[in-house]
């Protein structure tokens, strides 16, 4: 994993903010966790997936590693 794989990560995911995404996020201990959300923003070394919680409308901010995203703790979909 070098810094230009990194940075090509966090570029399409520039290209793509605004974009709904299914994420699928390894949590450890065989815990899997599939949700929707929108990229809403990105930093050096995170991004912001914002999620709607449907069973009382609220929505809250996730934060993602580009390294996840490499390491495949993270994937991706745009829909």
């Amino acid at each position: 994993m070098s810094q230009s794989d990194i940075r090509k990560v966090k570029s399409s995911l520039d290209q793509n903010i605004g974009s709904k995404v299914k994420i699928r996020a390894n949590r450890g201990r065989h815990k899997i966790d599939v949700t929707e959300g929108i990229i809403r923003e990105t930093y050096p070394s995170i991004f912001l997936v914002e999620v709607e919680n449907k069973l009382d409308d609220t929505t809250q901010k996730i934060s993602f590693s580009y390294t996840d995203v490499l390491t495949r703790d993270v994937q991706m979909q745009l829909l």
